[in-house]
Formats: C-alpha cells, structure tokens, sequence
C-alpha cells in the first residue's frame, strides 16, 4: 500500500474515529485503525466491538491495499507535523512507513484480516431525520443516562420510535429526562432500543447542527447512523427500559413559574455552599417568592430569594441541585414551570406551554 495525502486532510478522519480506540484493550488490534486504501480514497474504521466508527475521504492512492496501524501513534504524528505538511504512507510487510519532508516514521502494523468486523444489520428498520434533530435529543437528555448502574439498562438511552414521533429517555433513578420531536419515522408501533453510554456520547460528539438528514438503521441488535461524513455502528443493550410513562407526575397542583436565567444563577450561587456529597438544597415556595437555602457541614449558609409567579399554599421541599441545574441548562426559552405536589413527590419541569422537553426530579430529605 501506498499514498500521499495533505496533514490537514488525514488529521480530521483520525480525530473523528480515535473517540473508541481504547487505551487500554484486551486485543491488541484494537487499538489499531483499519486503512483501507483504493483507487477512489482512503476508509479509516476504529471499534472497540461494542461502538464503531467508520469515514471515508478522498486521497491520491498510488497502490491500493488493507492495514491496521496504531491509532494513537499515528495521530500524535500528525497532530506534531506542520500544517502544510505532505504526508506518504507507504506499508511493506509488517511495517508501515510515514514520510513527510525529513521526518521519517517506522510504525509496526497487524493484518487487517485481524481486525474484527461489525456483523451485517439484519431486518432493519430504517428512517431518516435532520442532524440537529438528532443532536438536540441527544443534548437534553445525556445527562440524566446512568453511570455504571448495577441497573445496566440504565446505562445508556433509550430511544423510542414510532407513531410519527422519535423520543429520547434517559434515567439514572432519581431524575428522568424526556425529549421528543415529531418525525416520519415510518412506524406503526413503537419501538424502543437502548443505546449503551459510550455510543451515546460518540454520536453526540459527531453530530452537528445541520439540517441535513441522517440515516437511521435499527437492527434486531445494532443501530446504524449515517451522516454526509461518518457512518457510527453501536450495539444495543439487551434489557427492558423502565416505564417512564409512570414517573411522570400527574397530579401536580402547584405550578411556579419563573425566569429561567434567574433561577439557575441563583442555584448556581447557593449550591457553592452545599454538602459537597449531597449536594442537597432546600426551596422554600410561597406567594410570589422562592427561596432557595443550603448549608454544609463546617456550618456555612447561602439563601436566595427572587420573585415567582405563584399563587397558592406554601412549600418547603429538598432536591439535589445538580439535577435542578441540568434541567435549567438543558432548556432554552426564557421562562421554566416547575410542577409540585407536595414534600415527598417528585417535580416536574419544563418550558410553559411545550411538553417536548420534560425532566423529573425526586425530591431528598434533608
């Protein structure tokens, strides 16, 4: 094999595929991309079998041919070398040997033979939708997904299909999040898949917010996405997602409504002095007025108070303030309603008049 390609040119393939080569990897082929050079161009691949990632660019390839170099490596090489820098790769035998002016590279390879391939997607159901799309489900509910849950099929998102609507759900077990956007997804019933963690947070590296479409494949064990420059292959997680529809509070009586800015900057202030392990703060809801009030072990206090729009009975109730905060941030328009019914009942929260995003948070005892 043998090619000549520009730094600039090699540099974006590689940053895009190095998000799944693991550091540290039980098969040492792993931490290896796959080449695959032809007439028309170069293939780049990485997986670490459960995620892959796949891209392709045009390069002047003088003799075709199929090698793993370390990934890495050969990365590091090219982030080093000067950005007008013409760079020649050129493989015999077990060694691949990168040349760009008087630097001179001698990389060991292993066998592309060796490097293991995603299985064919069979009896897919396929379907596309706009990057941003996509992007923005992913955005407004990969914070809530678990973290190394005993739970394992909270550790990912959920994504749901069907009836015209594609639905992201994401839960750790003490806060849910929900986004949804109506889309011709061709479905008559739904349909819902798990995508694992690190999947989730590769294609919300990748996406980018674009109206041009994205293909979507749904496997009996994978799901494939292709955009204009990558195409993104994950397994999915083998369990049944929790019941969402029933987390969601329904019998909320008391509605707040408050500016959304004010609120989480006076959150951020007060949880400076909250247990930094809890992270719990205390709201003090009455006419007009929230009060926001936490303290922590060594004695310290922070109180906020700011005008809400409310009528009703007051209520004093406890939350963890990272989760309060995602679900300000992860909203956009002005204004945020949180829903409550009483100390020991989850909220809800959400933009006044739209349901397309909705978060849940349990309250704590404090």
């Amino acid at each position: 094999m043998k090619l000549s390609i520009q730094r600039e040119e090699l540099l974006t393939p590689l940053q895009q595929v190095i998000g799944v080569v693991e550091r540290r990897q039980t098969l040492p082929v792993l931490g290896n991309i796959l080449l695959d050079a032809d007439e028309k161009g170069i293939t780049f691949t990485a997986t670490d079998l459960e995620v892959e990632l796949q891209t392709r660019i045009a390069a002047k390839v003088e003799t075709p041919g199929k090698i793993t170099i370390p990934a890495r490596k050969i990365l590091d090489i090219c982030r080093t070398l000067p950005e007008t820098a013409t760079i020649e790769i050129t493989v015999s035998k077990e060694r691949a040997r990168i040349q760009s002016g008087k630097s001179r590279f001698q990389l060991s390879t292993l066998p592309a033979s060796d490097f293991p391939a995603v299985e064919k997607i069979s009896q897919a159901k396929e379907f596309s939708v706009s990057q941003a799309t996509l992007k923005t489900l992913i955005d407004r509910t990969i914070f809530a997904m678990a973290q190394q849950d005993v739970r394992y099929y909270l550790n990912g998102l959920m994504l749901e299909t069907g009836k015209s609507v594609l639905r992201a759900v994401a839960t750790d077990g003490h806060r849910l999040a929900l986004c949804e956007f109506e889309s011709e997804t061709g479905e008559s019933e739904e349909q819902q898949i798990i995508i694992p963690r690190k999947g989730v947070q590769e294609l919300h590296r990748l996406l980018v917010e674009s109206d041009d479409p994205v293909n979507i494949e749904i496997g009996s064990n994978h799901i494939r996405v292709t955009t204009p420059v990558i195409r993104f292959t994950s397994k999915l997680i083998d369990g049944r997602f929790p019941d969402y529809q029933r987390v969601i509070p329904k019998d909320g009586d008391k509605r707040v409504l408050a500016d959304r800015e004010k609120m989480r900057q006076a959150l951020l202030r007060t949880s400076i002095l909250s247990n930094e392990k809890y992270r719990g703060i205390r709201l003090g809801i009455s006419n007009k007025l929230l009060k926001i009030q936490a303290h922590n072990p060594e004695q310290e206090e922070a109180e906020e108070e700011f005008e809400i729009d409310y009528n009703g009975d007051s209520l004093e109730i406890g939350f963890n303030v990272t989760y309060l905060l995602d679900a300000l941030s992860a909203l956009s328009g002005d204004h945020v309603e949180v829903v409550l019914h009483d100390a020991n009942s989850s909220c809800l929260i959400e933009e006044p008049g739209s349901n397309q995003c909705r978060y849940v948070v349990m309250p704590m005892r404090l």
